[in-house]
């Protein structure tokens, strides 16, 4: 079923820590975490939501378990608006610290994390990245193109209208994101609906994945979407879409937005589509965001970002640019 990748615990108040700590705990054990990583897990946890605590008003914790072909993950997302750190990597060391602790929580984080890093600027905030594997012996990146995806329901809401979802061949990588209109059940149906005729479509073509995709969800209340595909044998990013998802390709020196169709898929598209090619030697990287996040992204805000695990970048976005009163989507992805 394809919903939101990530679940939002606001971490402003001590006495919900304990019960934010039991809900990750529960949902990574329903994941298939081992049960020796869950204890790495709930130690992490703890370390995140007490520097929340500490260091800022407005903390926020995102977690989500990804499958990862058999070998399921854990991804801890600490975002905050507090100071700000001068020197992140000093601050990873055991006993630097600026609140008079013993200053051991972002060392031992990094040490029973599998993937940490961290992301700051003075005045601006802080991201906290880890992520726990049930077996680390087998982290493996067997793909060509890394994928990093954010997709947080609306507040209030139990589901997501916003969905996201890639499609893997020995020639191709496909990927969608879609928004169902409006936002709650009808909104997740409709997206799961897309997905499902987005897998069985056997072609390359985002143009004719969204015809195929456009007549078999014509029973829900539609939604905007864009596909976005890589062939592997001619380096070239493909993309075509309806209605307002952004995206963006974007390199070293260049960027170009993508231009959507007007429509609604399962109501009413263009008779007239076409795929639009990007060279990976100038774009070698990609951005797909959904209405939920306000659209005047400026990269440039994010200096040394190239650096960091590009889910660092998608927290960033997301937490600057997130609308709060809708699903919110970012995904990122580049060719290795």
């Amino acid at each position: 079923m394809v919903d939101a990748t990530h679940i939002s615990f606001t971490a402003n108040d001590r006495s919900y820590f304990s019960l934010i700590k039991k809900e990750i705990h529960r949902i990574a054990t329903d994941g298939g975490i081992a049960p020796a990583r869950i204890n790495a897990l709930d130690l992490i946890v703890a370390e995140m939501t007490s520097n929340l605590f500490k260091y800022s008003d407005d903390g926020e914790l995102l977690m989500g378990v990804f499958p990862n072909g058999g070998n399921p993950y854990v991804e801890l997302i600490s975002i905050d608006n507090g100071p700000g750190m001068v020197n992140p990597t000093r601050m990873m060391q055991d006993g630097v610290s600026t609140s008079n602790t013993l200053g051991h929580g972002l060392g031992s984080m990094k040490r029973l994390s599998d993937t940490f890093e961290l992301y700051s600027q003075i005045g601006w905030g802080t991201i906290a990245l880890s992520r726990v594997y049930s077996d680390p012996e087998r982290i493996k990146e067997k793909s060509k193109v890394i994928m990093r995806p954010i997709v947080v329901y609306k507040p209030g809401e139990k589901t997501s209208g916003d969905g996201f979802t890639f499609k893997q061949t020995d020639k191709f990588l496909k990927m969608m994101l879609a928004d169902g209109l409006g936002h709650g059940p009808e909104a997740n149906f409709a997206i799961n609906e897309a997905a499902n005729a987005f897998k069985v479509f056997p072609d390359y073509s985002p143009t004719e994945t969204i015809r195929f995709i456009h007549s078999s969800i014509k029973k829900t209340r539609g939604a905007v979407i864009n596909i976005l595909g890589y062939d592997f044998s001619r380096r070239v990013w493909t993309s075509a879409g309806v209605g307002n998802i952004a995206a963006r390709v974007f390199g070293p020196v260049n960027f170009k937005n993508h231009m959507s169709y007007n429509g609604i898929v399962g109501h009413n598209i263009p008779n007239t589509m076409n795929d639009q090619d990007y060279a990976v030697e100038d774009y070698n990287q990609v951005m797909l965001c959904s209405d939920g996040i306000k659209t005047r992204i400026e990269l440039m805000r994010y200096p040394m970002m190239y650096k960091y695990d590009l889910t660092i970048l998608a927290a960033a976005i997301y937490k600057d640019h997130a609308r709060r009163n809708d699903d919110m989507s970012v995904v990122i992805a580049k060719v290795k």
